[in-house]
């Protein structure tokens, strides 16, 4: 293998996270630093707050971001397959066919259990 059409990658990944830490830097450095009492104050969408930040969530609500996170990235698998869907040819398709129904049947069950639902 050779390691040398990596190093366009890593040279990306390098000079992008000096550019990011340098204007960081520049930021705490340069910003001005005159904090008051308004800016330190607690601040929930415009008003006071009216409640303890550590109030608990309802599971209901992790759950949701949970299934939309691991849809999410199972519908992010498919990009690949069709961009390659000339070269992998028929088996590639059933393939992504039986990866499909996996997740269709995933999406029913949890739709007829209710964790879809928000009440």
């Amino acid at each position: 293998m050779n390691l040398q059409q990596y190093f366009p990658v890593l040279l990306f990944i390098v000079v992008g996270s000096a550019i990011g830490f340098a204007l960081i830097a520049a930021g705490s450095l340069i910003g001005p630093h005159r904090p008051d009492a308004q800016k330190l104050s607690p601040y929930e969408c415009g008003f006071e707050t009216f409640g303890d930040a550590r109030m608990k969530f309802d599971v209901r609500y992790y759950l949701v971001a949970i299934l939309f996170i691991l849809f999410d990235l199972e519908i992010a698998f498919l990009f690949p397959w069709a961009i390659a869907n000339g070269a992998v040819g028929m088996v590639g398709f059933v393939t992504a066919m039986i990866f499909l129904a996996i997740l269709a049947v995933g999406f029913i069950y949890e739709w007829k259990k209710g964790a879809l639902d928000w009440e």
